[in-house]
């Protein structure tokens, strides 16, 4: 099979296609022909020896796409949806998807519906799944709360903005030029601004009472202190990224003279069952399906340009999802 690999860290130019034997198939799990790969920011940091590797040189990163199970090795545990080769499948974590075939625990396998296309699968899960968890499980939105969100055009921002206008929430974003602002406004956003603005005045202008915002979303990291600082007292900061470095250290004492709250977030916390991850994907294919979620893919790219797919989401101009098409 044919896998986008890398044999040293590096930029783009340490990814190139191999020829590799087909994945070896252990008790439990199937084989998936890929026929879309979501591209993330975590495969960057995976190609600069900068986040968990899995196995050993050449590596392959990815760790989401949707395909066609072609071979299957054991029966199904106790809790998992039956399977069946032909059957369409996406993941979102599992390793070695940069390739033409992905060896893939029979848990981790959410089936694809008729009409959700591998590249909707590919493009929706990962951010969808993150977004829906910080909506309803980090913190609870609801009706009428001022929600700050940052990186408003990623993957992740431009599906929380719509999940999170969808629960009655008003929405301000943040982004990093005038073209990601007008996909914020596009997405459902009542106002976005960029990062080189006084955010943390225009949140607390934007809340309404001049207080500050009622709960923030921060994946960016380095701007933890000042997302604490746009919050209301009694505020929610919720913490899910590092796409900007680490956060200053927060003092305790801070966060009691303020009465404010700060989350840390991790799907892979709440996305423990093969139950959960079916449950809350098909939640996600009936917004596709109903027209309360539309996505955006920025671009696709062959799996043979994988290089050139990386420089392009590395250069933070992407808006919406990048794919690999094998």
């Amino acid at each position: 099979m044919r896998a986008l690999c890398f044999r040293k860290f590096g930029g783009p130019e340490v990814l190139g296609i191999e020829e590799l034997p087909t994945p070896l198939l252990l008790p439990g799990h199937a084989l998936v022909r890929m026929k879309a790969i979501g591209l993330n920011f975590a495969d960057i940091y995976r190609r600069k020896g900068k986040y968990h590797l899995a196995g050993e040189s050449p590596w392959i990163a990815g760790y989401e796409g949707a395909g066609l199970i072609e071979g299957m090795n054991g029966d199904h545990p106790s809790g998992v949806n039956r399977l069946n080769i032909g059957d369409r499948v996406a993941f979102t974590d599992a390793p070695f998807a940069n390739a033409e075939l992905v060896a893939v625990p029979y848990e981790k396998l959410i089936p694809v519906p008729g009409d959700i296309s591998f590249e909707t699968a590919a493009s929706l899960l990962l951010q969808g799944l993150t977004a829906q968890y910080l909506a309803e499980d980090s913190h609870s939105l609801e009706t009428g709360e001022a929600v700050l969100i940052h990186a408003a055009a990623g993957g992740v921002g431009l599906l929380l903005i719509q999940i999170a206008k969808s629960k009655g929430a008003r929405i301000m974003g943040l982004v990093s030029s005038e073209a990601k602002r007008q996909a914020a406004l596009a997405a459902g956003a009542e106002q976005a601004i960029l990062y080189s603005q006084d955010w943390v005045a225009a949140a607390h202008q934007f809340s309404g009472t001049g207080n500050g915002i009622d709960v923030v979303y921060d994946s960016v990291g380095s701007t933890l202190r000042q997302s604490l600082d746009a919050l209301r007292v009694g505020g929610h900061a919720v913490f899910f990224g590092m796409a900007g470095g680490d956060p200053q250290p927060v003092d305790p004492r801070y966060l009691m003279d303020t009465s404010k709250t700060l989350t840390g977030g991790d799907l892979w916390n709440v996305l423990t069952t093969h139950e959960a991850r079916t449950r809350r994907a098909n939640k996600l294919f009936e917004g596709v399906r109903n027209g309360a979620l539309k996505l955006r893919i920025a671009a696709s790219f062959a799996l043979s340009e994988g290089s050139a797919a990386h420089a392009f989401l590395e250069g933070r101009s992407a808006i919406g999802k990048v794919l690999l098409l094998p």
